[in-house]
């Protein structure tokens, strides 16, 4: 039996897992023990069984492999029978959900700091995922982070590193270490449940499109999936490769870091459909040609369209959508009797309704959206789904849209953000605006009066646990809302998440400018929370 080595340590400050994860530079990453100690916790935790497997992968980004080579020595010092490793580290983060649930292990270590950049001066990750494929629960996050505050040890083997490059088998101590094809697993479920036939007969057509994997970790499967699998053309797929620095770019799919596809798709020459994905293959974005559409817009037209593809028929028994995504899904789950979820921010929040058949399909405005075929946000899924349902109804995404709002209506959606401010600062704006609810009903500002305020909680309908202080709602008389948040995804100072949303019905304007329809929102944002006053800022730094 090969011996233990044991490390003494002591805690850092700040290892608390926020929505998805540790998050935090590379550099405080990589001072000693740092990374150790969070994954140190992770096992004291979730102490797993005799004959536990483990899955670990990442988004390629810089550090993921000094991090892979750590966890596996550490997996096998705390007694994982086996390990489940994507080639060359790659695994994104839907795929780790598949792996996870596919060969029955108890967890996964997924590696990303998501949309954030990467590279030796920018971010890194690590997120513990349960058994389900989907990321912890609260109670778990919340017993990991107090370990971190307490640990004074942690353990690893002496062992050689693994060929992370090489599928195969090998050995670290008495543990198995399985490097696997990170795709091909992944690429098998998405040809269960759409139907790949038809997206074919229109690729073979004339369909065509643009899919942007932002030199992040979606690259190699949309390679394999739309080019080789479904027959669009080879450059398809741009950015392809994943690199450690993203190719020094942001990969956010957002009309800000996604720019040169947004122009591509409002010029004369763009294709039928474009489409992208961030750094661990769980968001997306979806632009017809002329026609952007949000997150929210994309849930709910997906939702209301699902059923079309073969996985889905018959089954769509409720959706769920994060409180500041906006009403969109709601509208859907009303015309077709079924339930709609409001949940916190966080994928996680999700877990419960998806295991218990409560929902078929899930949304956050900050581009994710999946199913219940694995328990994370899943990019290409839904992209995909975008092509089976363009395929069958044999319209575009402008004409489908058009068609969605004059059936349900349009909620004219934007999310301002205000970045890196000062932590304090953002703190003591956001108990002033708590504060001042109770006094909020009844006051004007500008033509909109407010009926409700409140800071957002949320009882879980299936184990009934209790998430409070999950952002501030602001709900006017016209039926329209401002939302305020703290993000929890950033790794330096504070973000502040503004969200506008107006709803208009089918018979009211539905095809005008959204910031022009969302003037009297915008207007009332610093009256009601004093942005400038307490940050200094009077615009902010990103509009999606």
């Amino acid at each position: 039996m090969t011996p233990i080595v044991t490390v003494p340590t002591s805690p850092f400050e700040g290892q608390a897992p926020g929505t998805s994860g540790l998050r935090k530079k590379v550099r405080v990453f990589q001072q000693p023990n740092y990374a150790a100690n969070f994954i140190q916790s992770v096992f004291d935790v979730v102490k797993p069984a005799a004959g536990a497997v483990l899955v670990i992968g990442g988004d390629g980004r810089f550090y993921n492999r000094e991090v892979i080579q750590l966890a596996i020595r550490m997996a096998a010092a705390a007694g994982y029978a086996r390990v489940i490793v994507g080639q060359g580290g790659i695994l994104s983060t839907p795929a780790g959900s598949h792996v996870i649930r596919k060969y029955g292990a108890s967890g996964g270590l997924i590696l990303s700091a998501s949309h954030n950049p990467g590279g030796p001066e920018e971010d890194f990750g690590i997120k513990y995922n349960i058994a389900n494929g989907g990321p912890a629960p609260e109670s778990v996050t919340g017993a990991i982070h107090d370990r971190t505050t307490k640990i004074d040890q942690w353990q690893t083997v002496e062992a050689q590193d693994v060929d992370l490059d090489q599928i195969g088998e090998s050995a670290v101590a008495d543990m198995v270490v399985q490097v696997i094809d990170p795709v091909a697993d992944y690429a098998d479920l998405m040809e269960t449940l759409f139907d790949f036939d038809e997206i074919r007969r229109i690729v073979s057509s004339g369909f065509t499109m643009r899919f942007d994997a932002m030199h992040a970790v979606t690259g190699p499967y949309a390679h394999e999936i739309l080019e080789k699998r479904l027959g669009f053309a080879p450059g398809t797929v741009v950015n392809g490769t994943p690199l450690e620095d993203f190719g020094g770019h942001h990969p956010d799919p957002n009309l800000i870091h996604a720019r040169d596809l947004y122009e591509l798709m409002m010029g004369s020459d763009a294709p039928d459909l474009g489409a992208a994905s961030d750094g661990d293959g769980d968001r997306n974005l979806i632009i017809g040609r002329g026609r952007y559409v949000t997150p929210s817009d994309s849930l709910a037209m997906l939702a209301a369209n699902i059923e079309i593809a073969p996985a889905y028929r018959g089954r769509l028994t409720g959706i769920a959508r994060s409180m500041p995504t906006s009403g969109a899904a709601d509208r859907v789950a009303e015309a077709f009797a079924i339930p709609c979820y409001e949940t916190p921010t966080g994928w996680k929040f999700f877990g419960n309704l998806l295991d218990a058949g409560k929902v078929t399909i899930c949304g956050e405005e900050s581009a994710g959206t999946g199913s219940d075929h694995v328990r994370e946000k899943d990019g290409l899924w839904a992209v995909l789904l975008w092509l089976n349902i363009l395929a069958v109804r044999g319209i575009s995404v402008d004409d489908l849209a058009k068609a969605h709002w004059a059936r349900f209506g349009r909620n004219y959606y934007a999310r301002h953000d205000y970045e890196a401010i000062d932590k304090a600062a953002a703190d003591a704006l956001m108990a002033e605006l708590k504060a001042s609810l109770p006094g909020l009903a009844g006051k004007a500002f500008g033509p909109l009066t407010v009926a409700h305020a409140d800071s957002f909680a949320y009882t879980d309908p299936v184990d009934h646990s209790v998430s409070e202080n999950q952002g501030v709602r602001v709900l006017f008389e016209d039926g329209s809302r401002v939302v305020f948040r703290l993000s929890g995804t950033g790794t330096q100072g504070a973000t502040l998440r503004v969200y506008l949303e107006r709803y208009e019905p089918p018979s009211g304007q539905l095809l005008a400018d959204t910031e022009a329809m969302l003037q009297s929102q915008i207007a009332a944002v610093d009256p009601i929370t004093g942005i400038a006053r307490h940050t200094g800022r009077t615009l902010p730094d990103v509009i999606t």
